[in-house]
């Protein structure tokens, strides 16, 4: 029985989706659940499972390949079985100089070879002699993205050397160019939907960004009291993001507009807290969504960032949890930054940035003490927050962090 692999139903905002790679050659047995390959939205990564049990029949679509919701892409044969080894085809052998009935010590049937039609149809009208491309694919596998490169380092010719010239052999996806080497990759789908996010904030919105500066201490000082029972207790450790959290909610609170979002002509006041938490992962910044913030205490907001943090570092993070949002914050300082103007996540309207902590010579009571000192950022849209709000509503996460019985009291 044949059985049809296809996409995933994409999210409506989410039109098509890139193949990244198969973890499957036809003619390869496959398991019911079975992970066959990875593809690509702008936001998340998802596995594509095998329906049933069977063989591997064929696959219709490659790595690199675009593709879009509940599009074929494979074919299952439910009663079929694995072929320990597959048979090369001719248009490939001949591309690769051999002939099939040559008596070269090794049969057609011999050779173990996995090029895709789209590959076999680029090699054969390029001329392209396969031993001379580096597979990035699995197992080595050439892609159709490995032979564009190769066509790409060669100047679009064919890879055969004229008569006379010595063949050359580039460093795999490393052309040389004017005797220096280069590398040209691919711009992942979440990188470009995020550089198409940023530079649409940039040109829509009129960004301003206002600071101000919090003493850490008292936060830190509480941190070192308790945090062994609360990692005992509660099972996770106790961080300064809960702390962030909360105070933005506290001040949210207050100044209802940074947590509002422009609609045409519409400023739209949300009811309730869903806090973007950025999140560096392999394939880029990615902002999972904390809901309803308002609701969750200190030991909810810190398993949840630990555990977007992990699946964030292994392509786990789904659609829903990278969707909506009504304020942001980003953490520039665990990389060292000490100021920084972040930059809006549309349709929200502010994100706050937070920064290195540092020790600083400040004046209290008329006297010079050191003090961990960390600059806050809030980048806003002065299209619907003005000047005051914005700043009153950072001096209001200003005090609830110097003060952390504010934040306990809802003051």
């Amino acid at each position: 029985m044949k059985i049809e692999v296809k996409v995933p139903m994409l999210s409506e905002s989410v039109a098509e989706a890139t193949l990244l790679n198969w973890h499957k050659k036809p003619g390869e047995a496959v398991q019911r659940d079975e992970n066959l390959l990875d593809i690509e939205t702008d936001k998340v990564v998802l596995e594509v499972v095998a329906p049933a049990d069977g063989v591997l029949q064929e696959v219709f679509r490659e790595d690199g390949d675009v593709v879009t919701s509940d599009e074929v892409i494979a074919v299952i044969d439910s009663e079929g079985k694995a072929s320990v080894e597959r048979a090369r085809p001719a248009i490939a052998m001949e591309a690769a100089g051999v002939s099939p009935l040559a008596d070269n010590h090794e049969t057609a049937s011999s050779v173990v070879v996995s090029f895709s039609p789209a590959v076999r149809k680029l090699m054969a009208e390029n001329n392209i002699d396969p031993a001379r491309i580096h597979g990035t694919g699995r197992d080595n596998r050439i892609t159709k993205a490995d032979i564009l490169e190769y066509l790409n380092a060669r100047g679009g010719k064919s890879g055969r050397p004229l008569p006379g010239q010595a063949a050359a052999t580039p460093l795999p996806s490393v052309p040389v160019v004017d005797g220096r080497l280069e590398k040209r990759v691919p711009m992942s789908r979440l990188r470009a939907r995020v550089a198409e996010r940023l530079k649409e904030a940039q040109n829509t919105a009129a960004i301003l960004t206002t600071f101000n500066e919090v003493n850490m201490k008292p936060v830190m000082d509480l941190r070192n009291k308790y945090k062994d029972d609360f990692e005992k207790k509660h099972g996770t450790r106790l961080g300064f993001m809960s702390f962030f959290t909360r105070a933005v909610v506290e001040a949210l609170k207050q100044f209802p507009v940074i947590n509002a979002s422009l609609d045409g002509q519409d400023i739209v006041y949300h009811g309730y807290y869903d806090i973007g938490i950025a999140v560096g992962s392999p394939r880029g910044l990615v902002v999972p969504i904390l809901r309803d913030v308002e609701q969750m205490n200190f030991a909810g907001i810190e398993a949840t960032i630990r555990d977007f943090g992990q699946r964030a570092q292994d392509g786990k993070l789904t659609l829903d949890e990278l969707t909506g949002g009504t304020f942001s914050i980003t953490n520039g300082g665990v990389f060292g930054s000490l100021l920084s103007t972040p930059i809006l996540n549309p349709p929200q309207s502010a994100i706050l940035g937070m920064h290195k902590i540092q020790e600083r010579p400040v004046v209290e009571n008329g006297e010079i003490v050191i003090r961990p000192i960390m600059y806050l950022a809030l980048s806003y849209d002065h299209r619907i927050i003005d000047g005051k709000d914005a700043v009153l509503f950072l001096v209001a996460i200003k005090d609830a962090l110097e003060d952390p019985a504010r934040i306990l009291l809802e003051l």
